[in-house]
């Protein structure tokens, strides 16, 4: 199975950008499928972004279309997540994760996931 580590998160006031980072070692990055997902606390996990394989199906949360952009770099083994125009209701620990047979918004179908970078949006 592939490992993945993030980076990226951290402080930003409202209105800001940040963007995610998540490397991925240990497999054939081009077979899976990548999603974000997010979890704040004393709530559920929930569906963020996700892309397909080659990068031709790009989806997203109602609450982040828009303002997130996933993007991913094949060669360099790489999926981001860019914020926009981010919200204190942003704030939640971020995770991404590799789906072989993707993408697909329940995180129960991902395979992988990587340990999570936090983003934390002040008013």
């Amino acid at each position: 199975q592939v490992q993945l580590v993030e980076s990226g998160g951290g402080l930003v006031q409202a209105g800001g950008s940040l963007r995610l980072s998540c490397a991925a070692s240990g497999g054939t990055f081009s077979r899976y499928a990548m999603g974000w997902f997010r979890q704040a606390p004393g709530k559920e996990r929930e569906f963020v972004a996700a892309i397909s394989r080659f990068g031709k199906t790009l989806n997203y949360a109602d609450s982040v279309k828009g303002r997130f952009t996933i993007s991913r770099d094949n060669a360099k083994n790489m999926v981001y997540l860019r914020m926009n125009s981010l919200k204190p209701e942003d704030t939640a620990a971020y995770y991404c994760a590799a789906d072989r047979l993707g993408p697909h918004f329940r995180g129960e179908e991902y395979d992988s996931w990587g340990q999570g970078t936090q983003v934390t949006v002040s008013s």
